[in-house]
């Protein structure tokens, strides 16, 4: 009787083994519908919406304002370096942020005469080693404008002193 159930053991697990080898896994990829991108008309559309809402006249207003006007044209002023990534000299003004501001990391900074807030992603240490009127070469790809502070926003990308540097962003993880 022993040798009978294990041979029908045995001849079970073989035969189940068999099956679940044999069995082929269909797996289709789960099939998301990309969103499809809009159109001029859309947008403009979408853009006088906002436009019409308490905060687009809001923006709308301040951008017409004489503050606004000075914030656009700092962001004018270093366009150029910023679309060709060329390094641009820069002398630290503050190691704080204005107050209230929710940028993160971040100091002031003054190029060509005009104060610019340069904010950063993470928080580097080796930045914490700045001092007020430290001379630094900055390389960034976007500078933006906020109503809620009164300087151009600079993503601070490369950060050099005396040639070394003290800060290189990190490539973006994953993607294609």
């Amino acid at each position: 009787m022993k040798k009978y159930m294990y041979a029908l053991t045995v001849t079970l697990v073989v035969l189940s083994g068999l099956v679940f080898a044999s069995r082929e896994v269909k797996k289709e990829p789960a099939k998301t519908v990309a969103p499809k991108p809009l159109t001029d008309a859309e947008k403009r559309a979408a853009r006088k919406a906002w436009e019409a809402t308490p905060a687009g006249r809001q923006f709308k207003k301040w951008e017409a304002s004489p503050a606004g006007q000075k914030v656009y044209a700092g962001a004018a002023k270093i366009r150029k370096s910023i679309n060709d990534y060329t390094d641009m000299e820069a002398v630290v003004t503050s190691l704080s942020l204005p107050p209230g501001s929710l940028l993160g990391f971040g100091v002031m900074v003054n190029i060509d005469g005009v104060e610019y807030i340069l904010r950063f992603d993470d928080d580097p240490q080796q930045l914490r080693r700045l001092q007020v009127n430290d001379k630094i070469m900055i390389k960034s790809h976007g500078v933006s404008c906020a109503p809620k502070y009164a300087y151009p926003i600079i993503s601070g990308e490369h950060v050099e002193r005396d040639g070394t540097i003290m800060y290189q962003h990190l490539p973006r993880k994953g993607g294609c």
